[in-house]
């Protein structure tokens, strides 16, 4: 059961200080969606119903731009990350592939989305589209300054405004001639996942006084700043657009570590809060955006769907990490995995791969849901297969 904040007496900062220190992948979708839409060719000619992704948001969809960064100390570009790649690490909070790339398998992208600090992300590399996550950001500026070196996503923002944009402008030019690149763009995915960091390493870290800046003001606060980006990217051109829930910030292992093991419910309530306020973001902001499509992708309930009946999906392991994480005493920091360290040697029974990051076998479920789910307490107010037909 989780703990209140009356049954443990003590406040929300001194709760997330001391916790610092299967394979069930719906292969009926895949096939019985398959008819449903267009592969893509090599050339990317219009008529294919996605052309490729843009991604913004922090560790849970990164896929290796942390990499690239100096003075970061939120990277996974080291073993056991990506020990079930072929390719090995690849900064990748993980042990395979992240939600990104198997999204990205169920639209027919025909390879993974590259991030956008890597030097080869130019010309006709980025047609596709562009990652420009960055673990330990988040939706506010301040958000990550433990971590170092971080995106924030208002720079995420920037970068495909200032740079990927002008660079997508002429390459479709040459193909499309003079048309415009808002129409251009309306077949791309805009996927923004973000906003767990601003309360694990932001309010709950930083707010000394609970009673000056309450939960509820501060989730305000971020609900208002991720309207604004949202109405950015749309300025910019984005017309389908997914926006990703928090997690269930006070189930992850670097919080329940030193908990005996039980979950912390304000974290939780934090994160529901923010979900829920994120979730009437959707509906309340198409008329500013009309000619947009908006789909909330509850990552929450589905985890906690498998945490709470972890066999009914083929789970063992739902509270302990699958990678050695050293704690802040061993000179890690509870979060991440120890670099050569030992996994245990089933990732797919596991729910977690490190201290926050879910294994592989957890995202093939998120994925498949985001893609096909009927429910929309999963997805809303539809899922990303009919988004995509939009």
């Amino acid at each position: 059961m989780c703990l209140t904040m009356t049954n443990m007496n003590m406040n929300p900062k001194n709760i997330f200080l001391l916790s610092l220190n299967v394979f069930f992948f719906f292969f009926f979708c895949l096939g019985s969606c398959e008819g449903k839409r267009k592969r893509y060719d090599d050339g990317g000619d219009e008529g294919t119903i996605i052309k490729g992704m843009f991604v913004f948001g922090s560790s849970l969809v990164d896929n290796g731009n942390n990499n690239f960064l100096e003075k970061s100390s939120a990277k996974a570009d080291y073993l056991p990350y990506g020990i079930d790649l072929a390719a090995g690490p690849s900064g990748r909070f993980t042990n395979g592939k992240n939600v990104i790339d198997l999204l990205g398998t169920y639209l027919g992208l025909p390879s993974s989305i590259p991030p956008f600090f890597d030097p080869s992300t130019k010309g006709t590399n980025i047609v596709r589209g562009v990652n420009y996550a960055s673990g330990g950001s988040g939706i506010l500026d301040d958000t990550g300054s433990i971590a170092g070196n971080v995106t924030s996503l208002n720079k995420q923002i920037k970068n495909f405004e200032e740079v990927t944009l002008p660079e997508l402008r002429r390459l479709m030019r040459r193909r499309h001639g003079r048309k415009k690149i808002s129409s251009l763009l309306d077949n791309y995915l805009f996927v923004v996942g973000s906003g767990g960091n601003d309360y694990s390493f932001n309010y709950f870290l930083t707010n000394s006084d609970p009673q000056l800046i309450t939960l509820q003001t501060f989730t305000a606060n971020l609900t208002a700043t991720l309207s604004t980006q949202l109405k950015k990217l749309y300025s910019l051109g984005a017309r389908k657009m997914v926006v990703i829930s928090v997690n269930p910030l006070g189930c992850s292992p670097m919080v329940t570590a030193n908990n005996e093991g039980e979950c912390i419910e304000i974290l939780n309530q934090a994160a529901q809060l923010f979900n829920l306020n994120l979730k009437t973001l959707v509906d309340d902001i198409k008329p500013q955006i009309p000619l947009s499509n908006i789909v909330f992708l509850n990552s929450y309930n589905i985890i906690n769907d498998i945490i709470s009946q972890p066999a009914s999906q083929g789970f063992i392991e739902a509270a302990m990490p699958c990678c050695e994480v050293p704690s802040r005493n061993e000179g890690g920091n509870g979060i991440l995995c120890k670099k050569e360290g030992k996994t245990c040697p089933n990732r797919t029974n596991h729910v977690f791969f490190d201290g926050l990051h879910p294994t592989e076998a957890v995202n093939v479920i998120i994925a498949s849901k985001a893609y096909a789910s009927q429910l929309q307490t999963e997805v809303y107010p539809t899922n990303v297969l009919q988004l995509a037909n939009l």
